[in-house]
C-alpha cells in the first residue's frame, strides 16, 4: 500500500480543465434536461427563472467560500475536514459520513437509471443485467487511475454542454422564427397567469427544485486534493463554472418559456424516465428533428452515468479522507500502488450494488435509503457556509492577513451568511406543504437526513466529548499528519 504522501504524488494529476468539467458535469443533469420542465409549469417562466437564479448565486457563495478554504487547505475530505478544523470535530464526522452515505446511494439510483433510460432501445434486457453492466463500468473507470476518473468525467460533461449549446441556438431561432416556420416570440411570458404563477409559495417550491439541480458543485472541493495546482487551477475553474452554469441554466430555462406554455401537459410531472416530454425532446420536435427522443435519450444516459462516475469517485474520495483522520477505520485510508484508495472504492461499490439489488428485492427499502440521503446535499453546502465564515474570523482573530490568502472570497462575510439563510430555507421548504395536513410518515421520509445527522453529531460529541471550537485554537495549519496525530495521542 502506498503512504499518504505517496498517494498525493501519484494522484495529484487533474487539471484545470477536468475540475471545471467535474463541476459543470456534475450539476447539468437530468435536473436541467427533464426536470426543468416541471418547475416552469409549478411556477410559471418568471417563477422558475427568478428560483434558478437565486440558487445560482447562492451556489456561486458557496463556491468561492469552498475556493479560499480549499487553495489553503487542498485536502481530498473537503468540508468534512474544514468543519472538523473550523468548527466542531463531530460536525465535521457527521458531515462526512452523511456525504459518503449521499454519493453511495446516489450511484445506485443512479445505475437503477439506466435500466430505465436503455429500455428505450432495449426493451426485452432484464433491468438488473444492465445496471450491473453499467456498475462493474464505473467500477472500472475509477480503479484505473485519477486521470481516467478525470478524463470520462471530462469528454461526458462535454457531451452535455455541446447538447446545451445547440439546444440554446435551435430554441433561439425557432423563437424568431427562423426555425420551425413559425415566431413565437415572448408571447407565453404574458399568457394566462405568467410570468409567476402560484405566487411566492409556488416559486418558493421550485428553490428546492433548483437547489437538487445544483447538486454536485461542491465536487470540485473533493477534486481539490487531487489537483496538479489547487492555488491557480481551483480559483480559475470556480469563475467558470459559476457563468456556465448560470448562462447555461437560465438560457435554457427561459427559452424552454419562450417556446412551450406553462399550461402544456407535457411539462407536468416530468420525470427524468420519461424522455419523450423532455422540455429539449419537445423543443427538437418541433423543428422536426428526426430522432429527437432517441438523441436526447442518448444525452440522458451520459449525463446519468456522468453522475453515477462523479459519485462513485466523491464518496471513495471523502471515505479515503476520513480513514486519514480517524473517523473512519484506518483500512479506508489506505491507497494502492497507483494511489487509489482502494478498499474505500470497494466499499462504496458494495453499498452501491447492495442498495441496487434492495430496489428488486425490496423497493420499501430501497425507497427509504434513498429519502434518508435526500437532503445530505444541502446539509454539506450549509456545512461549507459554516465552516468559511469560522474559517475567517479564525484567520483574523489569530492576526493573519487577507493578503496571505491565495484566493479570497469577496463580500465576506454577506456570501456565507447569505448561503447559510438560504440552505436552511431549501432544507426545511423540502416538503413544507406536508407540515398543514400532518402527514408525519411523508415528513418523516423527507426530513429524514436531519436527525440522522444530528444523531452522528451527538454520538461522537459525547464519545470523544468534543465542542465548539474557539477562534483562537482553530487550527490553521495549512497541511497536518493525522496519523502522527493519532500516534502522540
Amino acid at each position: 500500500m502506498a503512504t499518504k504522501s505517496e498517494h498525493n504524488q501519484v494522484t495529484r494529476s487533474l487539471k484545470t480543465r477536468h475540475l471545471s468539467m467535474i463541476a459543470l458535469g456534475g450539476s447539468i443533469g437530468t435536473g436541467l434536461f427533464v426536470a426543468s420542465g416541471g418547475a416552469i409549469a409549478g411556477a410559471g417562466p418568471g417563477g422558475a427563472i427568478l428560483a434558478y437564479l437565486g440558487i445560482g448565486v447562492m451556489v456561486f457563495f458557496l463556491m468561492t467560500s469552498l475556493g479560499e478554504m480549499a487553495t489553503y487547505i487542498p485536502v481530498s475530505g473537503s468540508f468534512s475536514e474544514y468543519a472538523s478544523r473550523f468548527v466542531d470535530p463531530a460536525v465535521g464526522f457527521a458531515l462526512g459520513w452523511n456525504y459518503w452515505f449521499n454519493w453511495a446511494i446516489t450511484v445506485a439510483v443512479d445505475i437503477a437509471t439506466t435500466a430505465i433510460v436503455m429500455h428505450f432501445w432495449l426493451p426485452a434486457v432484464p433491468g438488473w443485467i444492465i445496471s450491473l453492466a453499467f456498475l462493474a463500468l464505473i467500477f472500472i473507470i475509477n480503479i484505473i487511475s485519477v486521470k481516467s476518473f478525470g478524463e470520462t468525467e471530462y469528454w461526458l460533461s462535454l457531451i452535455k454542454v455541446i447538447t446545451v449549446i445547440v439546444f440554446l441556438i435551435v430554441g433561439v431561432l425557432t423563437i424568431f422564427g427562423i426555425l420551425g416556420g413559425q415566431h413565437i416570440g415572448f408571447s407565453n411570458y404574458t399568457y394566462k397567469q405568467s410570468p409567476f404563477v402560484g405566487g411566492w409559495p409556488a416559486t418558493l417550491s421550485v428553490f428546492v427544485v433548483a437547489g437538487f439541480s445544483f447538486q454536485g458543485t461542491e465536487l470540485i472541493g473533493i477534486t481539490a486534493g487531487e489537483s496538479e495546482t489547487p492555488e491557480t487551477s481551483i480559483p480559475k475553474a470556480i469563475k467558470q463554472v459559476f457563468w456556465r452554469i448560470l448562462l447555461f441554466y437560465i438560457l435554457a430555462i427561459a427559452v424552454i418559456a419562450a417556446i412551450i406554455p406553462y399550461t402544456s401537459p407535457n411539462l407536468l410531472g416530468a420525470s427524468a424516465s420519461d424522455v419523450a416530454i423532455s422540455p429539449f425532446t419537445l423543443v427538437f420536435k418541433r423543428i422536426g428533428l428526426a430522432g429527437a427522443a432517441s438523441v436526447m435519450n442518448a444525452v440522458i444516459l451520459t449525463s446519468v452515468l456522468s453522475s453515477a462516475n462523479s459519485g462513485m469517485y466523491a464518496s471513495t474520495r471523502m471515505l479515503w479522507a476520513m480513514g486519514n483522520s480517524g473517523f473512519a477505520p484506518r483500512i479506508f485510508g489506505k491507497t494502492n500502488s497507483r494511489g487509489v484508495p482502494l478498499p474505500a472504492l470497494l466499499a462504496t461499490t458494495a453499498v452501491g450494488a447492495l442498495t441496487f439489488l434492495s430496489s428488486i428485492m425490496g423497493p420499501n427499502v430501497y425507497q427509504l435509503l434513498v429519502a434518508a440521503s435526500g437532503l445530505t446535499g444541502f446539509l454539506a453546502w450549509l456545512g461549507i457556509a459554516v465552516s468559511h465564515y469560522r474559517f475567517r474570523r479564525a484567520f483574523i482573530a489569530q492576526g493573519h492577513k487577507l493578503s496571505e490568502l491565495v484566493y479570497h472570497a469577496k463580500w465576506f462575510p454577506i456570501g456565507p451568511i447569505l448561503a447559510i439563510i438560504m440552505s436552511l430555507i431549501v432544507i426545511l421548504g423540502q416538503d413544507i406543504a406536508s407540515v398543514p395536513h400532518f402527514q408525519w410518515s411523508r415528513l418523516l421520509i423527507s426530513y429524514m437526513s436531519i436527525p440522522l445527522f444530528i444523531v452522528l453529531t451527538v454520538w461522537y460529541k459525547v464519545k470523544h466529548k468534543t465542542h465548539l471550537l474557539k477562534l483562537d485554537e482553530i487550527d490553521l495549519t495549512p497541511h497536518r499528519d493525522h496519523r502522527k496525530e493519532a500516534k502522540q495521542k
